[in-house]
């Protein structure tokens, strides 16, 4: 049955026979309706779409899930190759608690890590995107490359209200202040995309980028920043790290002159972090004057700032699946003296960082444990939220969340593998 859109309905029965289906088209046009679809032309077109957009993933854990991840992920990317935060916002962290915010702005880090995932499994797109976008960035604006950018390369705006209800207990909040924040580790993490580089997918372009970005960490790592979760400006100990780590990463790609000098930047650098941000006990800590514990400061390692082997590395994984993990899922620091997950939901994209860090210790069960329970924590729709309730078992905050879905996929990948 077919019949224009002007007309005052539509309607018909269908009956079926247990076990029998039957399609239903609705075409919408703007002009007359031509020949019928065909629906099983039209199923198979779209099914050769999605195997051309999206990999089988065939040889990652889950490759159900992980090829779920990366398709997340490709919609969540635009044309100028930047990929969105959350497709969402206003939804609440918790209710009527201010915690709500626009993330439908692309970020430095969470792009990287994006094409740090894709490399990892071998789906090039999202790394080809995130090379696109950032390099494009890093000419344009060089070491005052800000965290975040509207999808046009633009900056974001800042916070406004749009006078409407909003989510329940959230608020109409719109934009960003992320602009205004100088963060000094995506300077490191842009350098992490040299990835692409072995895998042969940096063109001039990319490589003057990279150099950019190296010279930046030069002349501003000794500023305070904003750091990884966006809070006051400290010397925060992730941040240097992280750029230790791009450094690393480059170096092993460039002339065997230049390679010297990045490597002796990164090794300056660890040993003031060292001397700054060491708690007495042996791990990292936060910034030299907050001596607590941090999910960020898993990632150098697993990002080769320091071997898996350094005591400092292994301190730090131990003191902190001691104090911010229960269950399985993980917090990124202590807010205060109230239980973890009364100050916030367990931080999903932190329960991988600790599977990948088992893994990259030799525990394979353990790190299977993490990514499990953490894989678990979704929506009927199998979409992750930046933040899982373990009480009321709920997704909380903005989604799809990128980064969340990025270390999934990373993970999926690495677990697939022996540790290196």
């Amino acid at each position: 049955m077919r019949r224009s859109l002007r007309t005052t309905g539509l309607g018909a029965e269908i009956a079926l026979a247990p076990g029998t289906s039957r399609d239903l088209v609705l075409e919408i046009r703007d002009r007359p309706l031509g020949d019928p679809m065909v629906p099983s032309r039209a199923w198979a077109a779209t099914g050769n779409g999605w195997d051309e957009a999206v990999p089988a993933l065939a040889s990652t854990l889950a490759p159900g899930d992980a090829r779920h991840a990366c398709a997340v992920l490709r919609g969540l990317t635009c044309a100028t190759g930047g990929t969105v935060a959350a497709a969402t916002t206003g939804l609440p962290e918790r209710a009527e608690e201010g915690r709500n915010y626009d993330y439908r702005y692309v970020w430095i880090r969470d792009q990287c890590y994006a094409g740090q995932a894709s490399a990892a499994c071998g789906e090039h797109a999202l790394l080809d995107d995130a090379v696109r976008f950032v390099t494009a960035r890093l000419h344009e604006d060089g070491p005052r490359l800000s965290p975040a950018y509207a999808t046009t390369g633009g900056p974001v705006p800042d916070q406004r209200t749009l006078g409407l209800p909003g989510y329940p207990g959230g608020y109409d909040r719109i934009g960003n202040r992320v602009s205004r924040q100088f963060q000094l580790d995506v300077f490191g993490e842009a350098l992490l995309l040299a990835a692409a580089r072995r895998l042969d997918r940096l063109d001039a372009d990319g490589r003057r980028a990279a150099r950019v970005a190296a010279d930046a960490i030069a002349h501003r790592r000794n500023e305070p920043d904003a750091g990884i979760w966006e809070l006051e400006n400290r010397r925060w100990t992730h941040s240097r790290l992280i750029c230790a780590a791009g450094l690393r990463s480059w170096a092993g790609l460039v002339p065997e002159g230049r390679a010297a000098s990045l490597a002796a930047l990164a090794d300056r650098i660890v040993a003031d972090t060292s001397a700054i941000g060491l708690h007495p006990a042996g791990h990292w800590q936060r910034s030299p004057g907050d001596p607590r514990l941090d999910a960020a400061l898993l990632l150098p390692p697993l990002r080769g700032a320091l071997p898996a082997g350094d005591p400092r590395t292994r301190a730090t994984l131990r003191a902190y699946a001691r104090e911010l993990t229960t269950g399985h899922y993980a917090y990124r620091f202590r807010h205060d003296e109230r239980p973890l997950e009364e100050a916030e939901g367990a931080f999903l994209l932190c329960g991988y960082v600790m599977a990948l860090a088992e893994h990259q210790q030799g525990h394979r069960e353990e790190a299977l444990r993490w990514f499990e329970r953490n894989r678990a924590a979704c929506g009927a729709a199998g979409l992750f939220a930046e933040e899982y309730d373990i009480r009321q078992r709920q997704l909380r905050g903005n989604l799809p969340q990128a980064f969340v879905h990025a270390l999934f996929l990373e993970s999926a990948a690495r677990l697939a593998t022996s540790p290196s």
